[in-house]
């Protein structure tokens, strides 16, 4: 095929880009085995070690990170959008697994790190590009094995767009 065969059509409009930059992962993960969960997490909400990759592709932040408890925000543009032309799940439901999964990490001891193992979300409203995202998680049994924790996604107004329930597995300690 030529060059020209593979060209775009016209109404397609020009194309579009996204850059997104990140720091070694293993600068994280590395300090964060002589923490405890809370201070590993407030140490990225502080910017005193750099935040995963997946918070600078989707553009997330920590807006507070408590025992049992924590915060994100993330506003999504259309780079994450389906083909009806809203937000993929896939952006609110890795939202919601990292809320859930940070607020079990906040209550874990040093040397000790979770996996999710399962997660269930329900999608209650559609996002948009450009909506403010607010998303809690918050710990509902803690586990020496097992822990399980609850999250949501909230608009600007305070509206519910989706919830979960997720099921993490305690590694180490």
């Amino acid at each position: 095929m030529s060059a020209d065969q593979n060209a775009a059509p016209e109404s397609w409009g020009a194309p579009r880009s996204k850059t997104i930059t990140w720091y070694d992962p293993r600068v994280t993960t590395e300090a964060g085995a002589a923490m405890s969960g809370l201070d590993h997490l407030r140490a990225m909400a502080d910017g005193e070690l750099p935040p995963p990759p997946i918070s600078e592709l989707f553009g997330m932040r920590f807006l507070s990170a408590e025992k049992g408890e924590v915060a994100f925000a993330c506003v999504p543009d259309e780079s994450a959008y389906n083909p009806i032309g809203l937000i993929h799940g896939g952006l609110v439901c890795t939202l919601l697994d990292t809320v859930a999964g940070c607020a079990v990490q906040s209550t874990l001891p040093a040397g000790t790190g979770y996996t999710s193992i399962e997660i269930k979300v329900s999608y209650l409203r559609p996002v948009h590009a450009g909506m403010e995202l607010s998303a809690r998680g918050w710990i509902t049994k803690p586990g020496r094995r097992v822990a399980f924790a609850e999250g949501d996604v909230r608009d600007p107004d305070g509206k519910i767009l989706a919830t979960a329930s997720s099921t993490c597995l305690i590694l180490g300690g």
